[in-house]
Order: C-alpha cells, then sequence, then structure tokens
C-alpha cells in the first residue's frame, strides 16, 4: 500500500505555491511570517536561490536569475529601500571598488616587502 509521507519544508514561498499544492490534491500547511522573522526568511531563500543558480544547467539560469530577481525585490522592499536607492548604491560600490567585467579571479595575496604600502583593513579590501 502506497502512503503519502507529510514533507517539512520550512522555508519562504512565493503566494501561490499553497494554492498550486491544494490543486494537486495535498493540503499546504503555511502561515504568515512575522515582520522579525522575514529579513532572515528572505536572506536563506536568497542563498537557497543563488545555490539553484549555480547548479543550474545553461538553459535553466534565465529562470533562476529571475527567482533571486524576486527574492531581491522582495527583500529591498522589507528593508525599506527604493530600487534607485539600491541602484545607486551598486553604482557608488561599483565606481569605488570596480565591477566584474574584467572577470578577475583573486588566487592569493602575498605580504608585501614594502610595509609603508599596505593600506586599509585587509578583511574589506577583497568584497
Amino acid at each position: 500500500m502506497d502512503e503519502e509521507q507529510t514533507i517539512v519544508y520550512g522555508k519562504l514561498v512565493r503566494d501561490q505555491i499553497p494554492r498550486i499544492i491544494e490543486a494537486g490534491g495535498r493540503t499546504a500547511a503555511v502561515r504568515v511570517l512575522s515582520e522579525s522573522e522575514l529579513v532572515p526568511a528572505l536572506t536563506a531563500k536568497l542563498v537557497e536561490e543563488a545555490e539553484e543558480l549555480h547548479r543550474a544547467e545553461p538553459d535553466d539560469r534565465l529562470e533562476e536569475l529571475a527567482d533571486i530577481y524576486e527574492v531581491l525585490a522582495a527583500l529591498t522592499e522589507t528593508l525599506g529601500y527604493s530600487d534607485e536607492e539600491v541602484e545607486e548604491a551598486a553604482r557608488h560600490k561599483r565606481a569605488k571598488r570596480g565591477g566584474f567585467r574584467r572577470r578577475l579571479w583573486l588566487d592569493e595575496v602575498r605580504p608585501t616587502r614594502d610595509p609603508e604600502a599596505a593600506y586599509g583593513a585587509p578583511e574589506r579590501l577583497y568584497e
């Protein structure tokens, strides 16, 4: 006899997922997150979606990027920022530290021979 088992997820899902589950003949137990639970849930979702993009086949990457975009939009709104503020912060950081167009991969950092040449907090230099 085939018995269906309960699957425990414990994660943030898109708004229509409970309806989709129930349309498939199952029951979805959901709750609305409190304000204090939302940011941690969204950041965990962002990590989940980034991992899915990392594993995605080339034909699936656009859909995974769309998922990341949706989570970022929700996180931006939840944190009280506008899209324009985030874009401006990105422009500012890009002007200060560069973007990723040059495709640079940092293999290692060696100590300098000239201690006077060292500057800044090393842990922040490579962000």
